[in-house]
């Protein structure tokens, strides 16, 4: 949500930062409707006012025994009852209006954002790794799956496309690199684990900036409830209506869930393998700010979510999105993407973003500073520290053999009771 006050102050500031994301000017008709709104309301208080000033002075006419006039005092607040309805609605209509169109508008790029149309405009800001050089050609993981527990056939029998059935080391595998990841977020970057619901309510997914646009693209329930796209929106949304103490420290809080998209509009893409999923794991994190420690706090999470990559020995690449392929509720975005060799590309496995206050304004979350006693939003920032299903992809196809076997990263040992290998079946 924007700050309305700032858009008053600055409209051609704010139309010129939504044009970066090919949005049309647009704040006139929010500062028009915002007048409107505020007009409509101040008719109604002072409608309110006039009518208990003039309920006393009924009494008090009655007790003087100036009957006339206590009459026509009954008619005036008679008359204001009457058409206080009409101004109360209209300034609801016009307030939901304001509302509705606010909830529709993208968050602003921040300066350093690179304007751009698509994903070809983004910045490539390092690499990281040494490609492994094959003496084979290296098969792409839905092609090295099947022999190994990754049975995409029976995922189909039982749910249909974009699902799979992960079987043996396989599925231990998957487990164990959740676990990896978990305790590197928990034991070195500082966030605290949660285990959150996984069936939120509109409020969270409307705070988190999941609703309205994207509720095509999500799960809902008959009883009206979200399957969440990722926990985000439960980490987040978790201090919605807050006023929190003095964030000297920043909240940081991360889980390994279940998320759901119903990938509404990607039709063509990905459809062969499990690189996108209707259902899916990821260890999300999330940190809750001051605004001044916000950018700092983003390369920081940008960079938990490296040292994932570098000790799986995962090349990988950070991109820095531009305008046109940002995210709806991001300011500022990095992408980072794993090398797949059986692919011969970069496929994005993390994705982590700076919101600023855009989502604590729409879900009222605030700190109050020490010392004072106004309150400031917050700041929110995202990011997956790892997809589960995209990482285990990339070990497949970084760390496969000739023979069809994948070898186990030496990290992960510990977690597979000693299996050092994925074996193919006979």
């Amino acid at each position: 949500m924007h700050d309305i006050a700032h858009i008053r102050a600055n409209p051609e500031a704010f139309d010129a930062a939504l044009a970066r994301r090919g949005i049309e000017p647009v704040a006139d008709r929010i500062v028009a409707l915002d007048a409107k709104k505020r007009e409509a309301s101040t008719k109604v208080q002072q409608a309110q006012s006039r009518r208990n000033d003039a309920s006393k002075a009924i009494g008090q006419a009655m007790g003087q025994g100036d009957k006339d006039k206590a009459e026509a005092l009954k008619a005036e607040v008679a008359a204001i009852k009457a058409s206080m309805p009409e101004w109360e609605e209209a300034a609801a209509a016009t307030g939901a209006e304001l509302e509705n169109l606010l909830a529709t508008l993208p968050n602003l790029p921040a300066d350093d954002v690179p304007d751009g149309e698509d994903e070809s405009d983004n910045l490539e800001v390092h690499q990281w790794g040494q490609k492994r050089e094959f003496d084979f050609e290296p098969k792409e993981h839905a092609d090295l799956g099947p022999g190994l527990g990754m049975d995409f056939e029976t995922g189909a029998k039982l749910s249909g496309a974009r699902f799979t059935f992960l079987r043996g080391d396989m599925a231990r595998l998957h487990r164990a690199l959740a676990q990896f990841m978990l305790d590197k977020q928990t034991r070195e970057n500082g966030y605290t684990e949660c285990n959150p619901p996984v069936l939120v309510n509109d409020d969270a997914m409307y705070g988190t900036d999941k609703l309205p646009k994207f509720a095509e693209g999500s799960f809902r329930t008959t009883d009206d409830r979200w399957l969440i796209p990722t926990s985000e929106v439960s980490l987040t949304a978790s201090v919605a209506g807050d006023i929190l103490p003095d964030l000297a420290q920043p909240i940081r809080l991360t889980a390994h869930t279940l998320c759901f998209r119903s990938e509404a509009g990607s039709a063509g893409r990905d459809t062969r393998g499990f690189i996108r999923q209707h259902q899916f794991e990821k260890v999300e994190m999330v940190s809750i700010c001051r605004p001044e420690d916000s950018e700092a706090e983003h390369e920081r999470m940008v960079g938990c979510a490296e040292r994932i990559l570098q000790a799986l020995d995962l090349p990988f690449r950070r991109i820095l999105l531009c305008t046109g392929d940002m995210g709806f509720g991001a300011r500022k975005t990095y992408d980072l993407e794993v090398w797949l060799p059986g692919q011969s590309a970069y496929r994005e496995i993390s994705s982590c973003s700076n919101t600023g206050d855009f989502q604590a304004r729409r879900m009222n979350a605030r700190y109050r500073p020490e010392g004072e006693k106004k309150t400031v939003f917050v700041h929110t920032l995202n990011g997956s520290g790892l997809a589960v299903g995209r990482t285990l992809v990339a070990v497949m196809e970084n760390y496969q053999n000739a023979d069809g076997s994948v070898t186990v990263p030496k990290m992960l040992t510990p977690y597979m009771d000693g299996v050092t290998k994925l074996e193919p079946k006979s």
